[in-house]
C-alpha cells in the first residue's frame, strides 16, 4: 500500500526560501568572478606616488563655487540647528550656480551656469510656494538649471531592495542620470538612512555619495542637523549630529549659527576644508540678514565679526529678556520641555523661572 506523503505548508515555504538564497548566493557568485576580471572595479587603484603626482600635475585647480567653502567636485556638508535657514541658503546657493552668479562675500571662480538638482525631502510643493512667491512681485524664475525633485511616498516598492537605504540611493543614481546634473544638494540626509548617528550607518551611506561624485564628477552638498548644542560655546565639528564619521569623509564643511547680540541675525563659520586654508572661522565669521527681495527669500551679507560677539553670555541665561520669553512661550501653552528646547536653555532653569512666576503671581 502506497501513502501518500503532504509536507506541511511551513516545511515547503522554508525550503523554497532556502532555495531562494541558493540561487541568490549562486548569482552572487558569479557576479564577483565578473568584478575579478575587471580591473576597473578593483577597490583599490595602485600606482607609485610619483605617478599619481604626474597625473595631477596637468589638471586644473578645482575651482571655487562658493567662495572656499566649497570647490567643484567636493563632497561639502552644511549643517545647522533647526529653523535656522539652512534650506534657504542651500537652495540660494543652487540657484546662484544655475545662473553663473557668486553670493557675497564668498564669489564663484565658475564660468559657466551649472545643472543643479536639488533633492527636497523637506518642503511640499505648497511651502516651497510660500517662500518663493509674492503678492506684489508673482512667482519666482529659476530657470531651466535648478531641477527640483521631492519625495514621492507612491513611489515604487522599496521591499524589492535589501535595504530602505539602497532604495534611496537608487533613486539618486537615477535622478541624476536624468536631470543631466553637474551639481548635487540633499536635504537633509537624515532622510537617506535611519542610521547616520552611528558610524556603523555613516560609513556606507558616505562611501555612496562619495561613489555618486566620482561616478558623475559632482559637486555634492550635503545639508544636516546639529544636536541640541550650548549656544555659548562656538559651533565645532563636534556639533554635526551623529557620527564624526560623516565629517571625516567630507571634503569641505561650514555652519550657520544664530547671533545672540541681533535677534534675527545668522553667521556662516567655514568648519573645515581641505582645498585651502580656512578663511571664515571663529575670528572672522560672516553675517547675514534673511530677507525676501521681491519673490526670492535668501541670505544678505552683513558683515564680518568675530564669533564670540554673538554668542549667548552664561551670566544672560536668566536675564529680564529670558524670563519675559520663556513667560511668553508658557502663555502660549508650550510645556517645560517645548520650551527649553525653543530658547536652548535647561529644562530646570525654565522649570526655575517658571515657579518664580508662579510665586510672583
Amino acid at each position: 500500500m502506497i501513502m501518500n506523503f503532504t509536507r506541511p505548508a511551513i516545511i515547503e515555504e522554508l525550503r523554497r526560501e532556502a532555495q531562494g538564497a541558493t540561487t541568490k548566493e549562486k548569482s552572487k557568485s558569479a557576479m564577483r568572478s565578473q568584478l575579478r576580471r575587471d580591473p576597473d572595479k578593483e577597490l583599490f587603484y595602485i600606482k607609485t606616488a610619483d605617478v599619481w603626482l604626474k597625473e595631477e600635475a596637468g589638471k586644473p585647480e578645482a575651482r571655487q563655487l562658493l567662495g572656499t567653502l566649497w570647490h567643484e567636485h567636493e563632497l561639502c556638508i552644511l549643517f545647522a540647528d533647526t529653523n535656522v535657514g539652512k534650506s534657504i541658503l542651500a537652495v540660494q546657493i543652487g540657484y546662484n550656480l544655475g545662473k553663473q552668479c557668486g553670493m557675497e562675500p564668498f564669489g564663484s571662480q565658475v564660468n559657466e551656469a551649472l545643472k543643479v538638482l536639488y533633492i527636497d525631502f523637506e518642503l511640499s510643493p505648497a511651502q516651497f510656494k510660500t517662500r518663493y512667491t509674492d503678492n506684489a512681485f508673482g512667482m519666482h524664475h529659476f530657470g531651466e538649471n535648478f531641477i527640483r525633485a521631492e519625495f514621492n511616498p507612491a513611489g515604487d516598492d522599496p521591499l524589492l531592495y535589501d535595504k530602505y537605504e539602497e532604495y534611496v540611493q537608487q533613486k539618486i543614481d537615477s535622478a541624476i542620470q536624468a536631470a543631466k546634473a553637474d551639481v548635487l544638494i540633499i536635504d537633509n540626509i537624515s532622510c537617506m538612512g535611519s542610521a547616520t548617528h552611528h558610524a556603523g550607518g555613516a560609513l556606507p551611506l558616505m562611501k555612496t555619495l562619495k561613489s555618486l561624485k566620482t561616478k558623475y564628477q559632482l559637486s555634492v552638498l550635503v545639508l544636516a542637523h546639529t544636536p541640541k548644542r550650548k549656544p555659548f560655546n562656538p559651533i565645532t565639528v563636534n556639533d554635526l549630529q551623529g557620527s564624526k564619521m560623516l565629517i571625516n569623509f567630507a571634503d569641505s564643511a561650514f555652519a550657520i549659527g544664530q547671533s545672540y547680540r541681533q535677534p534675527g541675525l545668522r553667521y556662516i563659520k567655514q568648519i573645515k576644508q581641505r582645498n585651502t586654508g580656512s578663511h571664515y572661522g571663529e575670528a572672522n565669521i560672516c553675517l547675514f540678514g534673511i530677507s525676501k527681495q521681491q519673490s526670492f527669500l535668501g541670505f544678505t551679507f552683513a558683515g564680518f565679526d568675530n564669533e564670540q560677539a554673538h554668542l549667548q553670555k552664561p551670566t544672560t541665561a536668566l536675564s529680564y529678556e529670558m524670563k519675559q520669553r520663556v513667560a511668553g512661550l508658557k502663555r502660549q501653552g508650550l510645556s517645560v520641555r517645548q520650551v527649553a528646547d525653543h530658547l536652548k536653555i535647561s529644562s530646570s532653569t525654565v522649570q526655575r523661572i517658571v515657579s518664580k512666576m508662579k510665586d510672583a503671581g
